[in-house]
């Protein structure tokens, strides 16, 4: 009698004749794919070049500075020749400009992260660059350099050959036909774009262990800023102006509205939320995770049990290092529920191993239902929860909550006894 195949997954089966150093194999077929993604590298030089010419360009501004300088001092200059020399330096520093856009936007598409996300002075423009939006911004660029270029010759008309008029004219549209053409077809390329990583990017981010969004709004073609709320993971789209705080006893409305700026993910601080449930905890974090996407910032939200679970897979896998090395691109971390659930096992160290590494590094926004008192309850271990409060708590904003329940508000006393957590 035959034997019967029993294997669920045939296709999973690797052929035993076929040799471990095969060139098709997986292992190989990443090796080369990570060597050639390396040569990316060969173009950091070219970068740099760009800076050169940027000091050349500087070194151009100021001679023709001196000159104007120079001139209208001595007296030998009428006002067409101060209006033709300003053009000059204003087309010195257009051009400087589009360095500038190259160099930082060209690396960052190209090259490697910046990784300027956070500070205070980074550009709006390459919070959502891309190679498309680079083409677009360039071309923009090059039709006002040519307007100053063709500016100059109209208010030096009567030394310009009307030749070179008509063709500056001509190639200036030019310019602005080909800038028109490229900001039209980038519509649809952002557009597919979205689509998709709307289709494939957020769940191929994200480990497992980690929610997609499951309720959010409507998401606007292109917008940065709603790919990285969609990535973040948040249970629902939650805002600030949707939070009702009437029913807050504390805080005081200045303390959230202090919050709701997120400057604390620039200073690389936290904030703690404690109160009973059903008080608001869980909307204010993902209200605030929702402002720092909009901020530019990268957020990553879940359970305290699922952070657990999360670590506890890449730890099994020997890659928790390497996995908390990652974490560290995103700006804010928010860890929701802690306390809620007990930690059993690893569980506990490994969510301290993430606070500690986070410590001055980057922010994280925690909501609990417990005070710090009781944190023990939820490590396990009092030396534990002692260090993970520490480091949590000494560049934090603590706020307590203290309201009723929002879904037990319509409830008698009677009905609601017993309900409040122990401690609030």
């Amino acid at each position: 009698m035959a034997h019967k195949n029993t294997n669920l997954f045939p296709l999973l089966e690797v052929p035993l004749s076929r040799p471990a150093s095969s060139p098709s194999s997986p292992s190989t077929m990443m090796t080369l794919g990570c060597a050639l993604f390396a040569t990316r590298w060969l173009q950091a030089p070219l970068y740099f070049g760009l800076v050169a010419a940027q000091g050349v360009y500087v070194y151009k501004f100021f001679n023709e500075l001196w000159h104007l300088i120079d001139h209208v001092v001595s007296g030998r200059a009428d006002e067409t020749h101060v209006m033709l020399a300003v053009l000059k330096l204003v087309d010195v520093v257009m051009i400087a400009n589009l360095l500038i856009m190259v160099i930082v936007g060209g690396y960052e598409t190209f090259v490697s992260r910046i990784g300027l996300q956070g500070h205070r002075d980074q550009p709006e423009w390459l919070s959502h660059v891309n190679s498309n939006v680079l083409k677009v911004k360039l071309a923009t660029a090059i039709v006002g350099i040519s307007s100053v270029h063709l500016l100059q010759m109209f208010v030096d008309v009567h030394h310009t050959p009307q030749h070179d008029l008509l063709w500056g004219t001509v190639i200036h549209m030019a310019f602005i036909a080909s800038a028109a053409i490229l900001a039209y077809m980038s519509g649809p390329m952002a557009s597919h774009e979205s689509r998709g990583d709307s289709a494939h990017g957020p769940q191929s981010q994200q480990s497992p262990g980690l929610p997609r969004q499951r309720d959010g709004g409507a998401e606007e073609p292109g917008s940065a800023a709603e790919e990285r709320i969609e990535a973040a993971g948040f249970p629902a789209r939650k805002v600030l102006e949707m939070f009702d705080d009437s029913h807050l006893r504390s805080p005081d409305p200045q303390t959230l509205a202090r919050l709701s700026k997120v400057d604390f993910v620039g200073r690389k601080g936290n904030v703690v939320f404690l109160g009973a449930p059903g008080t608001g905890k869980t909307h204010l974090a993902v209200a605030l995770g929702v402002r720092a996407c909009q901020a530019g910032h990268r957020v990553l939200f879940a359970t305290a049990a699922e952070w657990a679970a999360r670590l506890g897979d890449a730890k099994a896998a020997g890659r928790l290092t390497k996995e908390l090395a990652r974490l560290d691109d995103y700006s804010l971390l928010i860890v929701d529920e802690l306390g809620y659930v007990p930690l059993e096992g690893e569980a506990p160290h490994l969510l301290f191993q993430l606070i500690s590494r986070r410590y001055e590094r980057a922010s994280m926004i925690v909501t609990s239902d417990r005070p710090f008192g009781r944190w023990e309850e939820v490590f396990g271990d009092t030396g534990v929860a002692s260090a993970a409060v520490d480091r949590l708590a000494h560049h934090a904003e603590v706020v307590t909550l203290d309201a009723d329940s929002y879904r037990t508000r319509g409830l008698g006393p009677a009905e609601v006894a017993g309900r409040g957590a122990p401690g609030f």
